[in-house]
């Protein structure tokens, strides 16, 4: 697992550079993405959407309804893959240490017991352990890459959802919360939910990306997790073949999600959250792929930051002639 993760964040030979077309102003832009935007909701039929955006080759940051909480779903599990590394960080929990697979947990909601529904999960590679044991590292990795509900709850129990929770508050990431592990039906029944925000969830994959959660060895390790998504239907779906996401997605009847750090030859990663909410009688559609889409084939219309120097220094330059001129 590491050593592709290795490769597929190595530096790739640089393609040369196709002459494009002089890059439009910013506002333009960003005014011609949101109409795109809301044509993408229309045509969904999305009832709510909320993206965050942020390109750190470009500095540009672009936002939709961000701070609109949604139901997690799934990208939860990013809160919690960030609290069982802050765990481990401290010296409270060894990344290789032993859990017992047992199908039984505490709701919050008077402890009451509950069990999986193992038919539910994605793949075999947690349940077939049963009775026997698991890393954390290895939970860790099947709770991200195949999104396994049974990998989350037995680490929220190693953890516990107060830890999980304060990770968070030490992060100073605002817009997730996390109340409950996954699939707690009574929690569910007493409205108990865990929320996220597209501008929480990109700031959490931003202190990742950039080595700011924990340490950067410990964000390393997340890392690697991340890149090595199985669910390629939401935001990779929108870019060309390429580029590699670090990303873990979110769904259920009512939600599809996806947040992500999408890697692109040698240029600085950009992060894109997109949180969609669509009524219960419909079927999940492809929108989270063409907001992703639509965000890429937007920087392609940007200035890069050599062309934004070069035109500031034509400015300057503009303006020491102009105050030279003799004055009539």
């Amino acid at each position: 697992m590491r050593r592709r993760a290795r490769r597929m964040t190595a530096a790739r030979p640089v393609r040369p550079v196709r002459p494009t077309p002089a890059p439009e102003s910013l506002s333009r832009v960003e005014n011609s993405l949101y109409v795109s935007i809301q044509a993408i909701k229309k045509r969904h039929k999305l009832e709510r959407l909320g993206i965050s955006f942020y390109d750190s080759q470009t500095t540009l940051q672009w936002s939709y309804n961000a701070d609109g909480y949604f139901h997690a779903a799934s990208t939860i599990k990013l809160a919690v893959l960030v609290g069982v590394y802050g765990e481990v960080w401290r010296g409270h929990l060894a990344a290789d240490a032993p859990v017992h697979i047992r199908n039984r947990f505490s709701s919050i909601v008077e402890g009451r017991a509950f069990t999986l529904n193992l038919d539910w999960e994605p793949s075999r590679d947690v349940s077939k352990h049963l009775g026997r044991t698991m890393t954390v590292r290895e939970l860790a990795y099947h709770m991200i890459t195949s999104s396994s509900n049974f990998a989350t709850n037995l680490l929220i129990d190693v953890v516990g959802i107060q830890n999980i929770q304060r990770a968070l508050e030490d992060l100073k990431v605002e817009g997730i919360v996390m109340l409950r592990g996954v699939q707690d039906e009574a929690a569910f029944q007493a409205g108990l939910n865990n929320r996220v925000t597209a501008n929480g969830l990109l700031k959490l994959l931003r202190m990742i990306a950039e080595g700011r959660a924990w340490s950067p060895e410990t964000c390393g390790q997340m890392l690697e997790i991340l890149l090595d998504q199985h669910a390629k239907g939401g935001i990779p779906a929108g870019l060309p073949g390429d580029a590699h996401v670090a990303h873990k997605t979110g769904n259920i009847s009512t939600v599809h999600h996806d947040a992500g750090i999408i890697y692109m030859g040698s240029r600085n990663p950009y992060y894109l959250v997109i949180l969609t909410q669509f009524p219960a009688q419909a079927r999940r559609s492809a929108a989270v792929a063409e907001v992703s889409k639509d965000l890429f084939d937007t920087l392609g219309r940007l200035p890069r930051p050599s062309e934004v120097v070069l035109e500031e220094e034509r400015s300057a330059e503009k303006q020491r002639e102009d105050s030279s001129a003799p004055q009539g």
